[in-house]
């Protein structure tokens, strides 16, 4: 299925764009267009995260009303174009440092559900832990039990792809789709962090089981034995 342009008053061919493991990205002209499982609320909370990374230094794409109003139709969204030089998240650490510190006492996505909040909890947006292997959901717990108590809200995508430098130096973070209130880790930790890698497995589990069944069999176990069995 492909999006309606009319809806944002667009036409021209469509081409898809690199990425979007989860999601169809494709571009026509200068807009891009996202398919989306995120509900009307949870894009909408994007609109304040991204007012205060603008503040920080950190501009983004901000989704694109259709002309009935909202920010999805039919399963898709739209937003401009962004170009620019692929950059390492550890060069705008002072940025997203600052940015942590300004969204701190934001609420938490609509939907979502914080690495802490399922340690007792089971489901948030991609993740429903009921669906996977009782042993490996007391792993993915493990993992987050490390976690510290304070939460911020988080990217929680900063990988080199989504984060591009104009020509003039300024940076914009593209892809807010795992946006939600967690510990910073999600943000400034290596994605080899069990945490991290612990989040990857449960929201890939339904979404894209063989890579999430691939990562589970590295995940660090307290006892040590390994999770072999569950591939």
């Amino acid at each position: 299925m492909t999006p309606s342009l009319g809806a944002w008053g667009l036409s021209g061919d469509l081409r898809p764009l690199p990425g979007g493991h989860r999601n169809r990205v494709l571009r026509v002209g200068n807009y891009v267009l996202k398919t989306s499982r995120r509900s009307e609320a949870a894009l909408q909370w994007l609109g304040d995260v991204q007012d205060v990374a603008a503040t920080c230094g950190l501009d983004s794409p901000r989704l694109i009303r259709s002309a009935q109003g909202t920010l999805k139709v039919q399963g898709w969204t739209c937003e401009p174009f962004c170009d620019g030089v692929e950059t390492s998240p550890s060069d705008i650490f002072p940025q997203i440092t600052a940015f942590h510190l300004h969204v701190a006492r934001l609420p938490q996505r609509p939907v979502f559900a914080s690495a802490s909040d399922l340690l007792t909890g089971t489901s948030g947006a991609d993740i429903d832990l009921s669906v996977m292997p009782t042993d490996l959901v007391q792993r993915l717990r493990d993992a987050w039990s490390q976690l510290p108590t304070q939460q911020v809200t988080v990217h929680a995508d900063l990988n080199p792809s989504n984060i591009l430098r104009d020509v003039h130096g300024a940076v914009t973070l593209i892809d807010w789709d795992e946006a939600r209130r967690d510990a910073s880790i999600f943000d400034l930790g290596d994605v080899t962090e069990p945490a991290r890698l612990a989040w990857e497995i449960a929201c890939c589990w339904q979404i894209e089981p063989e890579h999430a069944r691939a990562l589970a069999s590295s995940l660090p176990c307290v006892d040590g034995s390994c999770l072999a069995r569950f591939f």
